[in-house]
């Protein structure tokens, strides 16, 4: 049994402001020479690359279905065991969805911390900070802080709204300087922002005036948490890893950037070699036996990649040859013929898979997956703005998780050659053997006659 401080990072909505604040925190407490952790809570890809810079170590996700719940304790026990506070991320609103924040709070006995936009609000700040504390009982609770304050005195009517004083944790000013760049998925990555180190030292600088900011190592002591990981019973490691020896190269650039850190290291821990390669900017792929193309942002450089016709050519001869790839929702779209943006400009892709796909300002599907292939079932998640038009006839599909698969529904798995695509993000961990499938030679099928 291993303790630390550990507290949830939640809030009654999307856009009041978490990421800001368990970012700011993590570099704060960074900055001041203390071991900070991070997880995510949910399969999100964005948030974690501004948590990882602020806290300069690697992020987890944590979600009770996609990854179980031994997963997730594993991990919050692997991290207490080497730092001085663990912050977890909560997900849209703190009772939202199924698993929820407060869920992954109650199981692991993780202090809730609310953050609230209380820009257009007094009084009813109270009530909604008293209502998200009670309305599950024996939630555990470190308090509240509001975000984006008009000045002192509204900060002193917030303030006075809250029952109980020892749950006021300050008040954050409005500054649009504070806020994180977004766009249509979510926060921009990290990466692509030249200021963010200096966006997230001043969201630190004026989290630092807070009561929350003002905590010192043992203040922290009050939100201990005990984390029993080392109970969990772990697989034996097998004689012989099933990816020993095979190569495996990953496209990781500004395009194809939803990587999880996870699905890395199970990768690892099969026995693969990982090199990695930009689509973007290379114009060959390295030497590997397969290939994996996550998902991304390939409508912002669909000329990039259509000008790449070096790095098409180099992906032709890895399938000629038969090898294995895995293409997730944004490095599957840059397969297909065509990719039309949601303003109505048409680029050509890669052309290895026949069909178009089109870009929409709205959302086309949202929420947990899971898809069952011959040697398991993996767990994952679907989230994408763009529909695909094909000749190809799913080989499979996936399904919600608490529904059977119906014969229209959930996301197709399509297959090509050497070739499975699919709007799917796969969480590798979920089932190691289905990931070593997806990384082996498919079994024919027969292609469909349009």
């Amino acid at each position: 049994m291993t303790t630390c401080p550990a507290i949830l990072v939640a809030a009654p909505a999307s856009g009041q402001g978490k990421t800001t604040v368990v970012s700011a925190l993590a570099r704060l407490h960074a900055r001041q020479g203390r071991r900070v952790r991070v997880f995510k809570c949910g399969p999100d890809f964005l948030d974690p690359y501004w948590h990882a810079l602020a806290s300069g170590a690697p992020v987890y996700q944590l979600d009770l279905w996609i990854n179980g719940e031994a997963d997730c304790r594993a991990r919050l026990a692997a991290a207490a065991a080497d730092a001085d506070l663990i912050i977890v991320e909560g997900v849209m609103g703190l009772f939202d969805g199924t698993p929820s924040a407060a869920d992954l709070a109650q199981r692991f006995g993780l202090p809730v911390l609310a953050v609230i936009d209380a820009g257009s609000m007094a009084g009813t700040f109270g009530a909604l900070a008293f209502g998200l504390q009670n309305y599950r009982p024996n939630l555990p609770w470190a308090g509240v802080l509001a975000n984006r304050v008009a000045s002192e005195r509204h900060a002193l009517m917030l303030k006075s709204s809250v029952r109980d004083p020892d749950q006021w944790l300050g008040a954050v000013m409005r500054n649009t300087a504070l806020q994180l760049p977004e766009r249509h998925l979510g926060l921009t990555v990290a990466s692509e922002v030249g200021d963010a180190l200096e966006r997230l030292d001043a969201a630190a600088d004026a989290l630092e005036a807070t009561p929350l900011g003002q905590m010192t190592l043992q203040d922290l002591q009050r939100w201990q948490v005990e984390f029993t990981g080392a109970e969990v019973p772990q697989p034996a490691a097998p004689a012989v890893k099933p990816l020993q020896g095979q190569t495996i190269a990953v496209a990781r650039d500004a395009a194809f950037c939803f990587i999880y850190a996870a699905n890395l290291d199970c990768l690892s821990d099969l026995g693969a070699e990982l090199v990695f390669f930009s689509p973007l900017a290379d114009a060959a792929l390295p030497d590997c036996d397969a290939l994996w193309i996550p998902g991304g942002y390939p409508e912002l450089h669909a000329q990039t990649i259509a000008a790449n016709t070096a790095l098409r050519d180099s992906l032709a001869a890895h399938i000629a040859a038969g090898k294995p790839v895995w293409a997730e929702c944004g490095g599957m779209m840059a397969l297909f013929d065509t990719l039309i943006t949601s303003d109505g400009q048409q680029f050509a892709q890669w052309g290895l898979l026949p069909g178009t796909v089109t870009m929409h300002k709205r959302l086309a599907a949202l929420g947990p997956q899971q898809l069952k292939l011959a040697s398991g079932t993996l767990r994952g998640h679907t989230f994408h703005y763009s529909t695909t038009e094909t000749t190809l006839q799913p080989v499979a599909r996936t399904a919600r998780p608490d529904t059977d698969p119906l014969p229209d529904a959930g996301e197709a798995l399509w297959q090509l050659g050497s070739v499975r695509a699919s709007y799917f993000h796969a969480w590798f961990a979920s089932c190691p053997e289905a990931t070593v499938e997806l990384f082996s030679r498919p079994a024919p099928v027969m292609e469909h006659q349009p």
